[in-house]
């Protein structure tokens, strides 16, 4: 991943937490904060590249705690959580008139830091993101299926995209075995959906933009149609030829929606 590796220790209500992230100031613009899903960091960190490449945009990408070979301290075991440890980081940085772009569980996220209000965030953007109960359309186990499996559903080019886990590393291996009980950690008893979160969302103020591949058989259009009906005003956006992750599959798609929502709601426009 390009960009300046760093860590802070912020300090909440809870206890301190060590937090790494990358800070790509390429752009040197408008600010975006990057939440990836529960493949880890590595799975925005193409997007991110392209972000702060091609528009003028500084782009924030952390590792939710636990991910990547990080430690994960005991009191930080749910999504709401994480969302007030990312609200302080853009507090730590002093960053303002931020695009919180989160996809599947980092979505889920990005749409508790909206509900947070801060007004450092002027705009929100959910790529097939978890989080939310829907009757009938459950987001699939990440827990009860191989890697193989989990690929099958994840993508629209599924042979294109295909991840095989015995061409891991004993490294890549136990990092991405870490990587699962930090999901499942923060996933919580209902397996990746809070009964309460859809409900929540109507209480959400900030412009949000749900962004959703429609070839997603993890979280399928149904569902992704339901978080933006949940949300007052949002903003849904099918993809074509896409699965879960657009940001891996089809960044040219994802690119000038995110950049164009940002820029449309962004309260000092950046300039070129």
């Amino acid at each position: 991943m390009t960009g300046t590796a760093r860590t802070v220790t912020l300090t909440l209500d809870s206890g301190d937490v060590d937090l790494s992230f990358t800070d790509d100031e390429r752009g040197k613009g408008h600010p975006f904060l990057l939440l990836h899903g529960g493949g880890g960091p590595q799975t925005v960190a193409g997007f991110a590249g392209l972000l702060a490449e091609q528009w003028p945009a500084r782009v924030i990408t952390p590792v939710h705690p636990g991910f990547g070979g990080t430690a994960r301290p005991d009191w930080l075991t749910d999504v709401p959580t994480l969302a007030q440890v990312y609200v302080r980081l853009l507090e730590d940085l002093g960053l303002e008139d931020v695009t919180v772009v989160g996809n599947s569980i980092g979505g889920w996220i990005a749409a508790e830091t909206a509900l947070l209000g801060s007004d450092r965030i002027s705009s929100v953007v959910l790529v097939n993101a978890a989080g939310i109960h829907v009757p009938g359309h459950p987001v699939a186990d990440p827990f009860a299926l191989t890697p193989a499996e989990l690929s099958a559903l994840s993508f629209h080019d599924v042979e294109k995209f295909r991840i095989d886990p015995s061409t891991f590393s004993d490294e890549r291996r136990a990092v991405a075995a870490a990587d699962m009980a930090a999901l499942q950690v923060y996933s919580g008893p209902h397996t990746m959906a809070d009964p309460t979160l859809r409900e929540r969302l109507a209480k959400v103020t900030l412009p949000v933009l749900v962004a959703w591949g429609e070839s997603d058989q993890v979280v399928d259009t149904v569902y992704g149609r339901a978080y933006a009906a949940a949300i007052p005003g949002a903003r849904f956006e099918l993809l074509p030829r896409t699965g879960h992750m657009p940001q891996i599959e089809t960044p040219g798609q994802l690119l000038p929606l995110v950049w164009d929502f940002a820029e449309v709601h962004a309260t000092h426009r950046p300039t070129n």
